[in-house]
């Protein structure tokens, strides 16, 4: 069998710092359209500020995500990012960081191997709204 490599692009506006968007049903659109069976998907964010996790995207957790993060990297402690650009986001990058841009899920017959409860979201960790493209990247046969 012979291997393909294929890129894909999602498209997002979001409206506020700690927006968590389900991406799932995309991504599996985007597996689909690829014709790929067997192989990996990647999701990438390119950017210092956005994140790519997954969760059990149900209302409890969209609410204790967005307050661990505070209290891992709260809002109302002074960030040596401010020297350098006085924008208020140092805690945005600290987050994103810990998280992380990218993501990489198994497929299996042309179907993501996802636990049953959970699903893939994108994070905005930026303090103000923004116009995001994700990179997704499918290898297989």
């Amino acid at each position: 069998m012979v291997s393909k490599i294929k890129f894909f692009e999602i498209n997002l506006e979001t409206k506020e710092e700690c927006d968590i968007i389900d991406i799932t049903n995309k991504i599996k659109e985007t597996v689909k359209t690829s014709g790929i069976k067997n192989g990996l998907i990647n999701i990438f964010v390119p950017g210092s500020t956005g994140a790519v996790t997954t969760i059990e995207y149900e209302p409890g957790l969209l609410k204790d995500l967005p307050a661990a993060l505070e209290r891992i990297a709260p809002s109302n402690t002074y960030y040596e990012h401010e020297k350098m650009w006085h924008d208020g986001n140092g805690r945005s990058h600290v987050r994103a960081s810990i998280i992380g841009p990218s993501l990489t899920i198994p497929i299996k017959d042309g179907k993501l191997i996802l636990g049953t409860w959970q699903q893939v979201v994108f994070l905005e960790l930026d303090v103000r709204p923004r116009k995001r493209s994700l990179v997704l990247t499918i290898i297989g046969e």
